[in-house]
């Protein structure tokens, strides 16, 4: 079945105008079309590393935010000393010296908040 429709339109991809059959027609050649596919799917890769990005930054952030470590009764040494400001060493050398006692809990050491506040009063 043929159609007697003649419309005039603009290809999505090159700019070029051309005499549609259909009016479902986008593209004035086939290659248009399929340099327009490789273009959309190079755009979704793009677009979905841009988002797994973004998204492992949000968990390093919240990880790593000292914000986090405001609301727990137990800290580890690292977040220990990210709630004190100090290097983790100086939490370390604390704990060899009697200063802050930690409880050995697996391979971390946890030392009760209390403690780091004892330091201060």
């Amino acid at each position: 079945m043929s159609s007697n429709l003649y419309i005039p339109k603009t290809c999505k991809h090159c700019g070029n105008a051309f005499t549609a059959r259909t009016t479902v027609t986008k593209y004035c050649s086939d290659i248009c079309a399929k340099r327009a596919y490789k273009v959309r799917k190079r755009n979704e890769k793009v677009q979905a590393t841009l988002e797994e990005t973004i998204q492992q930054q949000k968990e390093i952030v919240n990880h790593y935010n000292p914000n986090a470590v405001n609301n727990k009764d137990f800290l580890s040494v690292t977040e220990a000393s990210q709630l004190i400001g100090v290097s983790r060493w100086t939490i370390q050398r604390m704990i060899q010296q009697g200063r802050l006692k930690a409880v050995p809990f697996g391979r971390k050491h946890i030392v009760a908040r209390w403690q780091i506040e004892n330091l201060f009063n």
